[in-house]
């Protein structure tokens, strides 16, 4: 957006003009965000103008609804309204309202999570739950507006996405979960496709440029969990033994550490990612601890984690003889902006 762009955004858009006062008080990040809930407000809508009324039931419920806390990554049925029962146009701004809480690399990855369903199909030939890329589900939780609480989330096999906004006093991102099996796909068109390999390169890299010493901290005893350890029903929670501690890390290697955190984040929206690990240097990256569980060479299977005062990353490639791939990011206070709400009915009573 151009200088004058901007202006003229900013002069007639009520957002705008909050987002004005925000940049002239000094608080560039809250009206970078405030953009962002713009945005989703809007791709929100839009597919919601498209639907019928029995799509509209399917897709939609009360921001107190049970069913926003629901999540899960399994092949399961789900409520919602899935991609398979939109027409054309619908699957467009339903993906467009993805991409409204995406990076790009983010969305890209999301939408490769989704293909892999056919790989799935070709490699197990029936034999398996039902692999369909249509089987991803949309649905809102509240009246998106910018004065309102409300979220939504897109879902699916591997792929759980979980926005929750709070006017436009902030927003939460997690749970988040990608997932990816195959981990790196090894027959048919799509040869070589390794969707988490950022992932899985960074935690191997920084793990190598560890001293015998670090590793004694960083590599726990036992087998890697066949599974993430704070999944679907499970609230957040410290893991222990915490590993090694990046006060204990060289420079380099903090520097490693930081770009493994920042993986995780940038699969969202750059706004929310730099809000989010602005939160994160505000307590300390040296209070971070890296955590290895499981074999250390390539092709054996293996569990890292790294965690802080605010936040966990989880990543797990255990099952398929290590080619199946679960990672996710919680938050220990906001996980379904549980911070932002109590902000906003706090706010509320005093009101």
């Amino acid at each position: 957006m151009s200088r004058s762009d901007r202006t003229h955004w900013h002069r007639y858009s009520p957002v705008g003009l909050l987002g004005l006062a925000l940049l002239l008080t000094g608080n560039a990040v809250a009206h970078d965000l405030i953009e962002v809930a713009d945005h989703m407000v809007t791709a929100a809508d839009r597919f919601l103008r498209t639907l019928t009324p029995g799509q509209r039931a399917q897709a939609t419920f009360e921001f107190t609804d049970a069913e926003r806390l629901n999540w899960h990554f399994i092949p399961r049925e789900r409520r919602g309204l899935p991609l398979g029962e939109m027409a054309p146009e619908q699957q467009h701004l339903a993906k467009a309202l993805l991409e409204s809480g995406l990076s790009h690399g983010g969305f890209l990855q999301a939408s490769t999570i989704m293909t892999l369903e056919t790989v799935l199909r070709d490699i197990e030939k029936g034999s398996g739950p039902l692999r369909d890329p249509s089987r991803y589900y949309v649905s809102i939780f509240g009246q998106p507006a910018l004065d309102r609480v409300w979220g939504w989330r897109v879902e699916g096999h591997h792929l759980s996405i979980n926005l929750t906004l709070n006017g436009i006093d902030g927003i939460s991102a997690t749970p988040s979960m990608f997932g990816s099996n195959p981990a790196e796909v090894r027959e048919g068109p799509l040869t070589g496709t390794r969707v988490l390999a950022r992932e899985e390169d960074l935690g191997r890299a920084l793990l190598e440029s560890l001293t015998e010493e670090q590793l004694r901290a960083a590599i726990l005893e036992g087998r890697a969990p066949s599974d993430v350890i704070l999944g679907p029903g499970r609230e957040v929670e410290i893991l222990e033994p915490p590993g090694l501690g990046a006060y204990a890390m060289t420079p380099a290697q903090r520097e490693r550490l930081t770009a493994l955190v920042k993986v995780f984040l940038e699969r969202h929206r750059s706004e929310i990612a730099e809000s989010e690990f602005g939160r994160i240097e505000d307590v300390g990256i040296a209070r971070i601890h890296f955590a290895w569980v499981g074999g250390t060479r390539p092709g054996e299977g293996h569990y890292y984690r790294v965690q802080g005062p605010t936040f966990i990353v989880e990543f797990d490639n255990t099952q398929n003889q290590a080619n199946h791939i679960h990672s996710s990011w919680r938050d220990w206070h906001n996980d379904f902006g549980a911070d932002l709400l109590k902000e906003h009915y706090e706010s509320e009573a005093h009101r």
